[in-house]
Parts: structure tokens; C-alpha cells; sequence
């Protein structure tokens, strides 16, 4: 039996930002013991996630012609594969924890900052196959999309290994240096009281963050993709 939250794992919840979780992130963690909430996301896109109509939000706003462009992508497939908008699944975790008063805390590094540092690391063939395969993204069918997140759920190892060799600077910046400074902020959340905290963050971040938490001395629960998309299969 857990006598203190401190003795409590750190959950983290593997979410893709373009598919509808919003049952199954209620389902795993409507029951949940917890004394926070936290989110993949920084102050600015916490302002457009979680305001009253963030469907609307045009994204990119005067930021790096990548950023107009992946925002563009995300749009599209959240709508079209009925996630309703990108990063909607944060939205759900912000709803749940309003309503068990939970305290919301946002663990992301700031866009901005993180994008300053990808364009600075890029070398001239990633910067290209980043924005072709941006605008390849506008016009492929979302069927094809859905077929890179099924493999990417049966093999997340081996799919994350490949973009690794393909973009090593965007998983350098992207990935790995994000879970350095998400694992900082819970870290200190618990050194604070907050125990039991849920993070939802992209799928991706998992692996690398739980073991950062872990070299940090915490212990942490894991819910990937594939075990959310199945909480709520037929």
C-alpha cells in the first residue's frame, strides 16, 4: 500500500495529436488517484488549445514557413481522422483535470524557443525533407497517415530508430532534449508534494522521458498509443 504520493509513480500517457482519445483518456484516467495534471504544452499553445474555440486557431502565426506548414498538416488530419483538431487530447486532459480541481501544469519547452533551436541544428538535406515532406503531408490521404501511426504502434522502437537516422536534429531538439527539460519540471513538481501526477504527452516522448524521470530517482507508469486506442475498440 502507498503511504505517501511521493511512493507514487509518475503516469505518462502516450497521445498522438491527431486522433480522437477523448474517451480513452476519460476511461484510464477517470478513476485515477491524482494530485496533478500536467500537459505537453507551453504557455502560448496552451493559450490556443485551451481557449473556447481552439479549432479556429490559424496557427503558425508569424513563426518559421515549417511551422505554417506542420500546422496546416495537423489541422487537416485532425479533422479528417476525427480528432477534431490537433493537440485535442491536451483539451481532454485540461477538461478532466477542471473537473476533479486538479491543478494543470504546462511542461513544454516554449515553441518558439524550441523551433529557434531546430533551425539552428538543421543541416540543409533535413531542412528539405522537412518541408517536402510537409507539403507531400497537405495532399496524401489520411488512410496513409492512419498507416504510419499503425506502424508506428506495432513497432514505436524501430519506427523512432528510423526517424532518427533519417532526422537526426529534429530528434535531437525535438525528442530528446524535451524530455531533459519535461523530466526536470516533474521532477520538481514532486519535489513540491505532487506525487501522483498524470503527464499526457506525444507517444514519441515516452520512452525517453520515462527513463529520465527514472535517472532522476522517480518512479513512472507508463500508458502508450496503442493500449489507449485499444481502451475504447469495439
Amino acid at each position: 500500500m502507498i503511504s505517501s504520493t511521493l511512493e507514487a509513480p509518475v503516469l505518462l500517457v502516450g497521445a498522438a495529436h491527431v486522433v480522437d482519445l477523448n474517451a480513452a483518456l476519460r476511461k484510464v484516467l477517470g478513476d485515477r488517484v491524482l494530485d496533478a495534471m500536467a500537459v505537453e504544452l507551453d504557455d502560448e499553445r496552451a493559450r490556443v488549445l485551451l481557449s473556447e474555440h481552439p479549432e479556429e486557431s490559424k496557427g503558425g502565426g508569424q513563426g518559421p514557413m515549417i511551422l505554417k506548414l506542420w500546422a496546416l498538416l495537423q489541422r487537416r488530419l485532425g479533422a479528417e481522422m476525427g480528432g477534431g483538431f490537433a493537440g485535442a487530447e491536451m483539451r481532454t486532459a485540461a477538461d478532466l483535470a477542471k473537473e476533479r480541481s486538479l491543478p494543470l501544469f504546462l511542461i513544454d519547452d516554449p515553441i518558439r524557443v524550441t523551433l529557434a533551436r531546430l533551425l539552428g541544428s538543421l543541416g540543409v538535406k533535413e531542412r528539405v525533407s522537412l518541408v517536402v515532406g510537409a507539403i507531400l503531408g497537405l495532399v496524401l490521404p489520411a488512410r496513409f497517415v492512419r498507416g504510419q501511426l499503425d506502424a508506428y504502434s506495432a513497432e514505436p522502437g524501430e519506427y523512432m530508430d528510423e526517424v532518427r537516422r533519417q532526422y537526426p536534429a529534429v530528434a535531437r531538439v525535438l525528442v530528446d532534449e524535451r524530455n531533459e527539460h519535461m523530466a526536470d519540471r516533474l521532477a520538481e513538481l514532486r519535489s513540491k508534494g505532487f506525487g501522483r501526477v498524470a503527464a499526457v504527452v506525444g507517444d514519441a516522448h515516452v520512452p525517453g522521458l520515462a527513463e529520465a524521470l527514472r535517472r532522476r530517482g522517480c518512479p513512472v507508469e507508463t500508458i502508450r498509443f496503442s493500449e489507449l486506442e485499444r481502451a475504447t475498440a469495439p
